[in-house]
C-alpha cells in the first residue's frame, strides 16, 4: 500500500499536557492551550482522553467547537450518526480522496472540523493534512494571479445515476426551494428541459482567515477539476456524458477551461504542503478549515471516522 510521504504530523495533546478531561467545558487556560496550538499548526490530535463512541465524541464537540453544523449542499455520501454527526465520506477503500478544504465551494463553510477515530485501518487510512499557508506560498505567482483576478466556477451536474441526486443534496423534492436556496447561495440553477439540473456557482479562489487576516488559498477547483480524477474514470465519464454534463468540473470564474496542467501544478503544491500520522482508536483530531486541507490514503481493513463541523464561516465578497 503507498501512502503519502512523512514530512510533520498535527500538533499533539494528551491529558498529561492539558490535566482535563475534553468532554466537558475545558477552563479558560486549558482552551486557549488547544486554540493556540491549532493555530500554529492547522490541526491538532487529542490522544488519550477514553473518547468511547460518538456519544463521547459529541461531549468533545460541544466543550471545543459548541453548535454542530447541518452537512448541506452535500458532495459526497455520508450517513448521519444522529445529532449532527457523520460518517466521514464514504468511498471506495482502495480509492484516494484527494486534499480539500471542506465545503470552500460554498457561500459559506466551517470554521472547525472534528474527526473521530472509532476503529484504525490495519493499514494507511490516514486523515493527511495540507498546510494551506505552505500551499499559498508554494502556488507559482501566475497562477495566484490568474485565479485571484479571475476568480473560478464550480460546474455540478445531476447526471441520474453519476453522483449524489439532487434532492440528497439540497434535502427537498421540491424545485422551486432548490431556486430558492439557490438564488441566495450565488448560485445559477439551470432546470434542462429533460428534467437534469445543473448548477454554476463564480467563487473566489482566495479568502481571508477571520482571526489572522491571512488571505490563503481556499477553494475546491482542485479536488472538483476532472484531471483529479484517475484517467480510466474520467475517459469512462466523458465518453458517457461529454465534457460540459461531467458531475462535477471547475473552470475560471469566465467559464474558460482550467488547463489540466495548471491543475496538476495545483496537486503538486498539496502534496508538498502534506503531513499525515495513523490513527490510534479513540483520537480526536481537530481542524482549523481554513488553514489545513484534508484527505483520505486508501485503506486496508475496517476502518471507522466519524466528523462533525461547527463554527459557520460566511463569505465576505
Amino acid at each position: 500500500m503507498t501512502t503519502l510521504p512523512l514530512r510533520t504530523t498535527p500538533a499533539t495533546l494528551t491529558p498529561d499536557d492539558l490535566g482535563h478531561d475534553l468532554r466537558t467545558a475545558p477552563p479558560g487556560p486549558v482552551e486557549a492551550r488547544v486554540r493556540a496550538a491549532v493555530a500554529d499548526a492547522g490541526a491538532v490530535l487529542l490522544r488519550g482522553f477514553g473518547v468511547d463512541g460518538t456519544e463521547d465524541f459529541a461531549s468533545v464537540v460541544a466543550a471545543l467547537g459548541g453548535e454542530r453544523l447541518e452537512y448541506s449542499e452535500r458532495s459526497t455520501p455520508r450517513k448521519s450518526l444522529g445529532g449532527r454527526v457523520y460518517t466521514s465520506t464514504e468511498y471506495a477503500k482502495d480509492k484516494e480522496i484527494f486534499f480539500h478544504n471542506e465545503n470552500s465551494y460554498q457561500a459559506s463553510w466551517p470554521r472547525w472540523l472534528f474527526f473521530y477515530c472509532s476503529v484504525p485501518a490495519t493499514g494507511g487510512g490516514a486523515t493527511p493534512l495540507a498546510d494551506i499557508r505552505e500551499v499559498t506560498r508554494l502556488l507559482d505567482p501566475d497562477v495566484r494571479a490568474e485565479f485571484a483576478e479571475r476568480g473560478w466556477l464550480h460546474v455540478r451536474t445531476y447526471q441520474p445515476g453519476f453522483g449524489l441526486p439532487w434532492p440528497e443534496v439540497f434535502g427537498t423534492e421540491d424545485r422551486a426551494e432548490v431556486d430558492r436556496y439557490c438564488a441566495g447561495a450565488g448560485i445559477t440553477a439551470t432546470w434542462r428541459p429533460d428534467g437534469v439540473l445543473q448548477t454554476r456557482a463564480r467563487r473566489d479562489a482566495f479568502h481571508r482567515h477571520p482571526e489572522t487576516g491571512e488571505l490563503l488559498w481556499f477553494n475546491h477547483i482542485a479536488f472538483f477539476h476532472p484531471s483529479t480524477l484517475p484517467p480510466p474514470a474520467l475517459a469512462v465519464l466523458t465518453d458517457m456524458l461529454g465534457h460540459d454534463n461531467l458531475p462535477n468540473d471547475t473552470r475560471y470564474g469566465d467559464g474558460e477551461r482550467i488547463p489540466g496542467s495548471v491543475c496538476a501544478h495545483i496537486r503538486d503544491c498539496y502534496r508538498r504542503a502534506s503531513s499525515r500520522f495513523d490513527y490510534e482508536r479513540g483520537d480526536v483530531l481537530l481542524v482549523d478549515n481554513m488553514l489545513a486541507a484534508h484527505g483520505r490514503e486508501p485503506y486496508d481493513g475496517d476502518r471507522s471516522v466519524a466528523v462533525a463541523m461547527t463554527g459557520l464561516v460566511r463569505r465576505t465578497a
